[in-house]
């Protein structure tokens, strides 16, 4: 699949804004303890990666109702769904300066109740983009970092209507940002997330 930006200036890319707010307190101190043992972007960013899949759970497998989408809220509350631990691993790369895009997957739900959509991030690295999943692995999911072939939590089935979306988007889908910012709690936005886009 080929990924297509959804704007051609990369510096779209490493911006700031009400969600992926980089320029948080919270978010610089967080890069900035993440960039003391890395020699490069690339450790910096694989560092990122892992600190967002793996000390952010995912609020469905801990039972945490909250609903989170900010970065910055993402990390001082330590909990979200994929689309918020997408967001703060955005604004952990976008603070080092590494070229970070939202990007979507549609995947059958879990219960096989229909569908809804799931966050991913890209990230830029010798030119190309690199799709990556900081959702959080658990029984039957192992997701990792990796420039050499991506490495995602699910890989969409054509079978069930499933796909992936190729856009890659310099802010979070309207769509999905919406639902986020309107949901109560978890369970009332596992009811209203999009099905599609």
């Amino acid at each position: 699949m080929e990924l297509i930006q959804n704007t051609p200036d990369l510096s779209a890319y490493l911006a700031a804004d009400e969600v992926i707010d980089h320029y948080h307190p919270l978010v610089r101190e967080a890069a900035a303890q993440l960039a003391k043992s890395a020699v490069n972007s690339y450790a910096y960013a694989h560092a990122a990666y892992d600190f967002v899949r793996d000390t952010i759970p995912h609020s469905a497998d801990s039972g945490d109702p909250r609903v989170t989408w900010r970065a910055s809220t993402v990390l001082e509350q330590r909990t979200g769904i994929c689309h918020a631990k997408a967001h703060a691993l955005a604004a952990l790369l976008r603070a080092e300066d590494i070229p970070t895009a939202l990007c979507y997957q549609r995947l059958a739900r879990d219960d096989g109740d229909g569908h809804a959509v799931h966050g991913l991030v890209a990230v830029r690295f010798n030119g190309a983009w690199h799709r990556q999943d900081p959702r959080g692995n658990k029984a039957g999911v192992d997701a990792q970092f990796s420039l050499d072939g991506e490495r995602l939590a699910w890989i969409p089935g054509g079978k069930s209507n499933e796909m992936d979306y190729p856009v890659l988007y310099a802010e979070p889908h309207p769509v999905v940002l919406g639902a986020l910012k309107a949901a109560p709690d978890r369970p009332y936005l596992w009811q209203t997330l999009p099905t599609a886009l």
